[in-house]
């Protein structure tokens, strides 16, 4: 009798392992984009959206239990989000919590920056703490910036910015900015921080926001949206 060949079998297990493989990774797919903390443990639940994420249909977007929204408004001295205006008047409509945005860029003079932001950013008593997302490094500024120019400059913003809104602003801070600049233990302000799936600790100390799951679908907007979940 004629014996199967080895190779023939190594082939069966090779292609076995790859159908696994394949089956995990749709899993985890899957899993990643339905996922989010459960409400037992955080009750408030929202989102943050700008116009890269495409038209919002925010009364889909209620309907999945979205708490508040976070609307991208201005970026740097002069940049400004061209959907900032429609989602505001959406979250508004929906009867949402909203606050804005501003990604800080480290090259521009603190005060055009906060200029941008109160230009775009109307001042509203019911509106949420402003957010200062601190993700762009300074070392590719066109003229060297100090790490004690970085503080510096980033108070100056943060007085600006709360003196328009009233309210003290949280840091949307991420591991590469914290990392390089140790934000966290200088500057005593509220924190957003950004992990998928697990708790960050990357800032030292407790956090306000989490940043829990970026790519959860939602038939409320064409691509992925950020689920943000507050510290109970």
């Amino acid at each position: 009798m004629a014996r199967r060949k080895p190779g023939r079998w190594r082939l069966r297990l090779a292609g076995v392992a790859l159908l696994l493989a394949l089956v995990g990774a749709g899993w985890g797919w899957w899993h990643l984009s339905s996922w989010t903390p459960p409400r037992a443990a955080f009750p408030l639940q929202g989102v943050e959206v700008g116009s890269e994420d495409g038209p919002v249909d925010w009364v889909a977007l209620k309907a999945v239990g979205t708490d508040f929204a976070y609307l991208d408004a201005s970026a740097s001295a002069f940049a400004r989000d061209p959907a900032f205006v429609e989602n505001l008047e959406g979250a508004k409509a929906a009867r949402l919590q909203w606050g804005a945005v501003h990604r800080y860029d480290p090259c521009q003079p603190a005060d055009k920056q906060a200029a941008n932001f109160v230009t775009v950013v109307p001042r509203e008593p019911t509106m949420l703490p402003p957010a200062v997302w601190l993700d762009q490094l300074a070392e590719d500024c066109p003229i060297k910036v100090s790490d004690a120019a970085i503080e510096s400059e980033l108070t100056t913003f943060i007085n600006q910015v709360e003196t328009h809104t009233g309210k003290p602003v949280i840091l949307k801070l991420s591991s590469g900015f914290e990392r390089r600049y140790r934000i966290a233990a200088r500057v005593d302000r509220n924190l957003w921080l950004e992990r998928t799936w697990l708790q960050p600790d990357y800032a030292g100390r407790p956090w306000t926001l989490w940043t829990a799951n970026d790519q959860l679908a939602t038939p409320a907007l064409p691509g992925a949206v950020r689920w943000v979940v507050v510290q109970p």
